[in-house]
Parts: structure tokens; sequence; C-alpha cells
């Protein structure tokens, strides 16, 4: 080979090389970006089948006493520490437990209530009004997108508190009423957290999510730009449709900004069909990824 064909050789060689870096280059920068988080949708419907396996959570009853043992593990395995915010209101046991990460008061509360209704008053068959609910996505839905956010924020995000309220469901039943977990919270815990939001009933495998007409509307629209910038915007609904009583509702009275995150168009609602096959994994998912980029958002802000 001569010299000149040697050059040309590796003239076209180098030519070749740096058309395959280039195109490598390109390929990489034209990726989609991955999930903005870890937070795992099939690991959330686990732990929604694991809670309605320990029967109904009713204040008091042996499944209450189980869920409570749960969630204590598994907070701490991910490194939280626990404590149990225990009192009566009505007579009735309340037992609240908080999850943080430090003694610092949060700016952040997410909450969701880990009871559940003693009667499925709300079924369509009456003969089966006296039987209790078991709660796949009114109560187990909401606990198992916190466990999965406990599992997977960053530990430098803005203080946040996971807060599980108990007695929020058996309103209308004699003797008891709607929230008395949250309203213990308020009343007898002195903070004042820049945010609070709640999730209730978000497993439904048919998501659809309205803005709710009492939560405070400059964080509801925070929150809902985040879902749509994630391309939830089929299961984040941005119009207003219901008025709820839930647990936010003592934060709000308080003057504290708050916020539900509910499906309150859960045709199982109160019925014993409230079972883990009515819930799945992608909503959990939508809910669970928007709260993570929404907090981890705050964070970047500061």
């Amino acid at each position: 080979m001569t010299k000149k064909s040697v050059a040309v050789y590796l003239s076209v060689i180098g030519s070749l090389l740096s058309a395959t870096l280039g195109w490598y280059a390109y390929s990489l920068l034209s990726q989609p970006e991955p999930a903005p988080t870890d937070f795992d949708g099939l690991r959330a419907y686990a732990d929604v089948e694991t809670q309605v396996s320990f029967g109904p959570r009713i204040p008091g009853s042996d499944g209450h006493a189980k869920i409570q043992e749960w969630m204590r593990v598994e907070l701490e395995s991910a490194g939280w520490e626990l404590e149990i915010q225990a009192s009566e209101r009505l007579g009735k046991p309340v037992e609240n437990l908080i999850a943080k990460r430090n003694d610092a008061n949060p700016e952040i509360i997410l909450g969701a209530h880990y009871d559940t209704r003693m009667f499925a008053d709300n079924d369509p068959d009456t003969a089966k009004y006296g039987q209790p609910v078991p709660g796949a996505n009114d109560g187990a839905s909401g606990v198992a997108v916190l466990l999965e956010l406990a599992r997977t924020l960053p530990k430098d995000t803005v203080n946040v508190w996971l807060v599980f309220f108990d007695a929020e469901d058996n309103g209308r039943i004699e003797g008891w009423d709607w929230n008395l977990g949250s309203r213990e919270f308020v009343e007898n815990i002195a903070l004042s957290p820049r945010a609070v939001v709640i999730v209730d009933m978000i497993g439904d495998a048919d998501l659809n999510i309205y803005k709710e007409r009492n939560s405070d509307t400059a964080l509801t629209d925070e929150i809902w730009a985040v879902a749509d910038e994630l391309g939830y915007r089929d299961q984040f609904i941005p119009e207003y449709k219901f008025s709820m009583l839930d647990d936010h509702t003592p934060f709000l009275e308080a003057g504290i900004p708050a916020l539900v995150i509910i499906d309150f168009d859960y045709p199982y609602w109160h019925t014993v069909d409230d079972i883990p096959d009515k819930v799945s994994a992608e909503s959990l998912s939508a809910v669970g990824q928007t709260l993570w980029s929404w907090v981890v958002r705050q964070s970047e802000q500061n």
C-alpha cells in the first residue's frame, strides 16, 4: 500500500469514526428523559394487598393493630422515625401515626387515613350493609402511596412529615363522626406547615381526579400543573367537581393551606367490593410520581 493509499484509508476511517461518535452523541441527547422518580407503582399495589389481608382496620380491631405494626416496620426500614399520637375523641380510641426524618417542624405534611369503615352502607345489596368495607381504595391506596414516598423521597428535600390519620371514615354512624384523627392532630399539635396534601381514594383503576372545591386553589393549581407536565392530564382533570369533607378540612379551618386529592367517582365506595382488583398500580404511580416531583421542586425553590 502506498503512502497516498494509507493516507486515504486513514482519512476514511477517521470520517467514519467521527460520524459514529456524532450519531452516538445525538442518540444519547435525543433519548427521552428517564422517569423522574423511583416510585414503584407495583410495590405500592402490593402494599394495598397487604393492608386488605389484615382484614377490617376499624379502630380497636385486630386488623387495626396489625396495620400499625406493619407500617412501623416499613417506615423505620425506610429511615423514618415513628411517633403515635394516641388519644380519645367521642369516647373512641384515636391513634395517628406521624413519620419524621428529624425533629424540625414540617414545611409539608402529606397525609392519608389508614382506618376503614365498619359498615358497607353504600352497597347496592342492602343485605350487606352490616359487613365491613375492605378498604382497598378507601384507605389502603393513600397509605400505599405515602409508604412508597417514604422509601423513595430524597433525604435532602424540604422537611416533610407523613401522617397516617386514624378514625376518618365512620361518619353517619351513631357515636362516631368523620375526620376524628385529623381534628385531633390539628387541635393538639401546634404547627404551621406551608402546605398539607391529603390523598384519599386515589387507586381507582379508572382514575379521574377532579379539583376539589374546598381545597386551597393555589396549591391545587400547582400540583395539577406538575401532573400535566408528567403526562397525567387524563388522571388529574383540570376542572372542579366535588366539595368534600375530608382530612384536609381541619387544616383549612385552622388557616393552613391544604387540599385533598381524591377520585370520588369511585363506584365501590363504602361497599364490600372495595377490593384490590378495583385498584391499579398505574393509578398509584400517577399520584405518587406527581407528589414525588412536586415535593422535590419545593426543595429546588428554596
